[in-house]
This record gives C-alpha cells, sequence and structure tokens, in this order.
C-alpha cells in the first residue's frame, strides 16, 4: 500500500496528502481509477448562497415608499418656487412708469325723507363732507425709487408716500432687541444642560424650553399686549405703554427655543477628547464649557443666532399686537415702531387688488422672503457644514 502510493503520478497544479489529492486552487480531488474528480467544500457553498442572498430584491412596499419620499420632496420644492414667483410677479407692476388713476367720486343727490324739511345747515355740512373727500381722493401715485426709499409712510392721502425705511428700521429695531435679550439666555441654557446638568435634569429643561417654540405667536402676542406691556411701563416708567422694547422681549420668547436647540446641538458634537484634554490639565468644568467647548461650537451658535435673527426678523402677530404700529424713525427703544410683517398684515386685507399700494406690500414680502431665506442658507449651508468639517478634520 505504502508502495502504492508513493507511486502515484503527481500532475502538475496538484497536491497529494492525506484523504485524497489537492489541486493547485486548494480543492479537494478524489480519485477513481484514473479520472480525478474535483469536490466543492462546504465554504464555497455557503459563499454561493450569501451572494444569491445578497442580490437586491424588489420590494413593493420600499419601492413605494421611496417615491412617496420623491414625491414629497418634489411637491414642496415646487410649492416654495411656486410662492417665490408669485410674490415676485405681484411686485413687478411697481416698477412700471403708468400712474394709477385717480379715484373718481360720483355724487350723490341729497336724500329727502317724505316732506321733512332739511336745513340750509345740514346741506352745508354735507357739502363740505364731500369736497373734504373728493380732495383727500387723490391717486395712487408711482411708487418710484425715491418715494420707496422715503421716510414716510402714508400710502393712504391725496399724495400717497410709500417710503419704507421706517418699517425697515422697525423691523431691525426689534429684532435685535430680541437677539440681544433671548441669545444670552438661550446660550447659556444650551452650556448648562450640555455641560453641567445631570441627566434627570436634561429630560426636564430641554423638553420645557422646547415646548415654549410650540406656543401660537399670538399667545405670545396677546400676553405682551395685556400682561408685558403694563408690567414694563410701571417698572421702567416710560411714556409709550406699547413700544419697541415691549415687542422685543415678547419676540425673545419666540427666539429662545430655536437658538437654544441648534446651540445645544453644536455643543453636544463638540468632541469629547477636548474636553477630556482640558480637564487632564487642571481645568475646571466653567473654564473648560467657556474656553474651549463654546469656542469650538462657535460655527454652531452662529448659526443658531443667524436663524433666531431670521424668525425674529418676520414674526407678524407679535409685532402687531405690542409694538404701538407707528411708523416712526428713532433711536429709542421705548418709542412705538411699525414693522414690515406686521404692515402686510394689517393693510393686506384693505387694500385694492392690483393698485400701488397692493403691490407695494408684495414688495415688502419680497424683502422678507430673501432675507430670511439668505439667512437661513447662510446658516445651514457654510455655517453647519464648516463646523462638520472643522470636527471631523477635513
Amino acid at each position: 500500500m505504502q508502495e502504492r502510493e508513493q507511486n502515484v503520478p503527481t500532475q502538475p497544479g496538484y497536491h497529494t496528502g492525506v484523504g485524497g489529492a489537492r489541486d493547485g486552487s486548494g480543492e479537494n480531488v478524489s480519485r477513481i481509477g484514473a479520472v480525478d474528480h474535483p469536490v466543492r467544500s462546504h465554504a464555497d457553498g455557503r459563499r454561493r448562497m450569501n451572494r444569491q442572498d445578497l442580490r437586491k430584491r424588489f420590494r413593493p412596499g420600499e419601492f413605494l415608499i421611496e417615491k412617496a419620499i420623491a414625491i414629497i420632496a418634489f411637491v414642496s420644492l415646487a410649492t416654495i418656487v411656486s410662492i417665490f414667483i408669485f410674490v415676485f410677479r405681484e411686485t413687478l407692476p411697481i416698477f412700471s412708469s403708468e400712474e394709477k388713476p385717480a379715484a373718481v367720486v360720483v355724487p350723490q343727490e341729497e336724500e329727502t325723507y317724505g316732506d321733512e324739511f332739511v336745513g340750509e345747515a345740514a346741506k352745508n355740512i354735507a357739502r363740505s363732507d364731500r369736497s373734504r373727500s373728493s380732495e383727500t381722493a387723490g391717486g395712487e401715485g408711482v411708487a418710484t425709487l425715491e418715494n420707496l426709499l422715503g421716510l414716510v409712510w402714508s400710502p393712504v392721502s391725496a399724495d400717497p408716500r410709500y417710503g419704507i425705511l421706517p418699517l425697515v428700521v422697525g423691523s431691525l429695531k426689534v429684532t435685535l432687541l430680541a437677539i440681544l435679550i433671548g441669545a444670552p439666555i438661550a446660550i447659556l441654557a444650551a452650556l448648562f444642560t450640555s455641560s453641567f446638568a445631570p441627566r434627570w435634569s436634561k429630560e426636564v429643561l430641554k423638553p420645557a424650553i422646547e415646548v415654549l417654540a410650540g406656543f401660537p405667536s399670538v399667545v405670545i402676542g396677546f400676553f405682551a399686549l395685556v400682561v408685558l406691556a403694563s408690567v414694563l411701563q410701571k417698572l421702567f416708567g416710560y411714556q409709550y405703554r406699547l413700544n419697541a422694547f415691549v415687542g422685543g422681549v415678547a419676540m425673545s420668547l419666540a427666539v429662545i427655543p430655536i437658538i437654544y436647540t441648534v446651540a445645544e446641538d453644536a455643543l453636544n458634537a463638540v468632541p469629547r477628547f477636548m474636553t477630556e484634554a482640558s480637564l487632564a490639565l487642571g481645568a475646571t468644568k466653567w473654564q473648560t464649557a467657556l474656553l474651549v467647548k463654546l469656542p469650538a461650537a462657535t460655527p454652531g451658535v452662529f448659526a443658531a443666532l443667524l436663524l433666531g435673527f431670521g424668525r425674529a426678523f418676520g414674526e407678524t402677530m407679535i409685532v402687531l399686537m405690542a409694538t404701538g404700529n407707528a411708523a416712526l424713525i428713532s433711536l429709542s427703544m421705548v418709542e412705538p415702531v411699525r414693522t414690515m410683517s406686521a404692515t402686510i398684515g394689517a393693510e393686506m386685507a384693505e387694500v385694492v387688488f392690483g393698485d400701488t399700494h397692493y403691490n407695494v406690500l408684495f414688495l415688502l414680502g419680497s424683502i422678507l422672503f430673501l432675507f430670511t431665506f439668505s439667512l437661513n442658507a447662510v446658516a445651514e449651508i457654510f455655517i453647519r457644514q464648516r463646523l462638520l468639517k472643522r470636527f471631523r478634520g477635513i
């Protein structure tokens, strides 16, 4: 037997051994007579089954879900583009040079009731009312660049003025006050919950602050109108009950949840090795939070401020109810102001479709749309992407 096994011819590419020969590819070969038959191992069978299992199969449920998500995304994008086109289409007639015709006053006949005598005094009063109405019923005017950059907002008069600068200044005053009041509170709250608060405290504080974002703005505005305005006037003793300061304080209640949420996400995204290295070098928790963690999350915190600024700049109901709605340009923070969003909300329902006043209101809407869209784009695309690249080392 030993001589027979030793005399087995060995072909190139085959290796003999116990249990049969083995070719160069590692497959076992059984010898039956002079014929060599390769025998597939169980490992190859398992690999072949895995390849078949990994082939993409058609699943109707997943297919429908994917198509539904794609359709919803497309409809959302198409809706935003449609709103954008509609707003700018209604704004374009402002730049036409044709002046709108003046309103035609049709004289009305005097009414008499039976044989009742109407005295001369009553007739004179009626004539003066008609003459006064004919004097104030002027044309709609042309919204020229000089008119739009004026300092007076008086769209309903014999000489209409469409100066939007008081409205822009009012919007900026209320927004800056809201950011100055709300941003430090939101950022410090985010720093506390991300660095110092215990687990049970986080589970209470974070939902409590974020629930504030679900409050309707009309509720916050009503609270400012009824309660907050009187309390602040008694506390500081200024003249006007409704002013930019009251609007800014009320607006800060609306921007705190937005700034807090985004800032906390940015602080939690800071790698742990940075804080652990700071603590290992002897820094306290407050030093680590203020000098290491907060500077590292600066892009995300700045994005939170931009989002809060855009939220406050486009708010309508709070400023409509709490700022006094007087189109004034002043550096004082305790005087009434009128914002662009409040002007649209208060006057859009009373204008004539297609006239100059109507088009100027859509111009204000276009300015608000472009401003908030630009802020959101900068905050999302540049700032947050820069933060991610910074932490990933790209």
